[in-house]
């Protein structure tokens, strides 16, 4: 089949790359002028394949008033005239239910274990260069109430097959030694060894140029999506700003911008953006920054080591629907490094970025057909999108060709 994938973020890459290779003569179209140059710019940098629990869970409900008031909460929200972010609000709110939230986190634990296995798989099979690492991951806790909830979340997951290690501070400073400047604030940690990281706009770019090489895709970035050409139940072609496009199959991977589109077509896909934001810094020889993946809960920051560089993400902004960079997060975030890792001896100042994610209420991403017999969606995967994208790719590209899916079919359906 001739299938357009219409996003090329690292889901919509990812996806167009799997159906290539399956065969499929496929065209990727995006607004930017290459792969991976909004979401998946800069994003945190580690594949967290056990950390994939939806934000929605009743322990955020009494932290909520005092996240959402605070100008420095790591959580913020800023109120619009916007019917679309109340009922996001609203549905989020309605989500923070203890049984829903095990059941997302099971299904998402699921097809991040097929994520790492399919990622892996590309790894061994094509070596791309984009600094992955299987250093494992470091979550950090500065008080021991909120090491014992994390101890019991590890018993969760040991229940699910995703063994888990409780260290003290000592062992933690042990297996990250970068982390012994702040060893006094560290009550103890979760160590995971199955956890990668990696630069997923590298990685995108890899693909981009895997898929410019192929007889069988085409690229069309720098071309907008204006709507969509409809015959009953079937897409019959896409309206672009460089005319319609006509194909057998179509997949909806655009990030935030999936809303919109699907709107145009009678779905509310129920994505709203939440905005994130990134340090780079560039390291020195005289640096002393984590080999692996840490994530310090105290701060809700994020550390991942990319080869040469320091990737440093946090912050959610809820209400907030442009890519500018507020400047007092990063200030924030500035300050967090320079105490957690006041020898990190980086060659100058980080580089700073800002991203809109594609998040869901109940934090499923939606993968799989719509009513429209010729199109599927792969799409609102919130945070976890370079995480989730390579199972997501191949669950998809499962489903197209009819073949039997590693999850079950109907876990992310639409």
């Amino acid at each position: 089949m001739h299938i357009v994938v219409i996003g090329a973020g690292i889901i919509g890459t990812s996806t167009a790359y799997a159906l290539m290779q399956d065969g499929h003569y496929v065209t990727l179209i995006d607004a930017a002028p290459h792969a991976g140059t909004q979401a998946s710019r800069a994003n945190g940098g580690q594949l967290s394949y056990s950390f994939v629990a939806p934000l929605a869970e009743p322990a955020v409900l009494p932290q909520l008033p005092r996240w959402l008031l605070r100008e420095d909460s790591p959580l913020r929200w800023r109120p619009r005239a916007d019917p679309a972010q109340w009922r996001w609000i609203l549905s989020f709110l309605l989500a923070c239910r203890r049984g829903l939230h095990q059941e997302t986190t099971r299904d998402l634990l699921a097809l991040g274990m097929a994520s790492r296995h399919a990622l892996r798989q590309l790894v061994e099979r094509e070596s791309p260069a984009f600094d992955f690492t299987a250093s494992g991951k470091l979550q950090v806790y500065g008080d021991t109430k909120s090491l014992d909830a994390a101890r019991r979340r590890t018993e969760f997951l040991a229940s699910l097959g995703c063994p888990q290690q409780i260290l003290s501070t000592a062992d933690c400073v042990a297996r990250e030694p970068a982390l012994a400047d702040m060893a006094g604030g560290i009550a103890g940690g979760v160590h995971t060894e199955t956890e990668d990281a990696g630069d997923a706009h590298a990685l995108c770019r890899h693909m981009e140029e895997g898929l410019r090489q192929s007889s069988r895709s085409q690229l069309m970035f720098e071309t907008t999506v204006q709507g969509w050409r409809t015959s009953g139940l079937r897409v019959v072609a896409l309206r672009t700003s460089r005319g319609e496009l006509a194909a057998d199959g179509y997949v909806l991977a655009g990030g935030v911008g999936s809303q919109a589109l699907a709107r145009r077509l009678g779905m509310d896909l129920g994505i709203y953006p939440l905005k994130g934001y990134s340090l780079t810094y560039a390291l020195t020889p005289d640096s002393r920054a984590p080999t692996m993946s840490v994530s310090d809960i105290a701060s809700k920051v994020v550390y991942a080591r990319l080869g040469d560089r320091l990737r440093v993400a946090g912050m959610v902004d809820i209400g907030h629907v442009t890519t500018e960079i507020d400047a007092g997060r990063i200030t924030r975030m500035e300050q967090a490094v320079a105490q957690r890792f006041p020898r990190l001896n980086a060659a100058g100042a980080p580089s700073a970025w800002a991203g809109l994610r594609p998040a869901r209420p109940n934090g499923k991403p939606l993968i799989g057909p719509t009513r429209y017999d010729n199109l599927w969606l792969n799409t609102g995967h919130g945070m976890l999108g370079f995480t989730l994208a390579a199972g997501s790719a191949r669950l998809l590209a499962d489903q197209i060709a009819g073949r039997p899916t590693s999850l079950a079919g109907d876990l992310f359906q639409p």
